[in-house]
């Protein structure tokens, strides 16, 4: 199974959604793609298989991924702080690949409906839906 995370900014949530798929499904393969070289180098420190930075990076991986993981941000141009662009989220929004969005209630895209969760357990149950894909596939 081939797990695409995309994160910004400092690369934290990215960095813990990694750590999380590679403890759980020790057999997927995990590319990390950061809007920003700070935000790849969190995310390939916590154990990404493969790496890349930028937003042709982000397009090319959304080609080939079987499942896309990250901030709800990730399919909105311009967000998170500016750091996507209109090729990276319709990349993503576009891509075969089954996606997992972390609802985020940041940078002023609010999500109805949706309690205000600590980070980690957003993190834990992106992981299980990503298990359940995986295990269906």
């Amino acid at each position: 199974m081939r797990i695409l995370v995309i994160d910004a900014q400092g690369g934290g949530v990215g960095k813990q959604l990694v750590s999380l798929i590679k403890q759980e499904i020790p057999d997927a393969f995990v590319t990390a793609v950061g809007t920003n070289s700070t935000a790849t180098a969190a995310m390939l420190k916590a154990g990404a298989d493969a790496a890349a930075t930028g937003e042709n990076p982000v397009v090319v991986a959304c080609r080939d991924a079987d499942v896309i993981a990250g901030p709800v941000g990730m399919i909105i141009a311009d967000a998170l702080l500016g750091e996507i662009t209109p090729k990276m989220a319709l990349a993503v929004s576009q891509s075969g690949a089954k996606r997992v969005l972390i609802p985020f209630d940041r940078c002023d895209n609010m999500i109805a409906g949706m309690p205000s969760l600590p980070t980690a357990a957003l993190l834990r149950d992106a992981v299980e839906k990503i298990k359940k894909i995986c295990s269906d596939a």
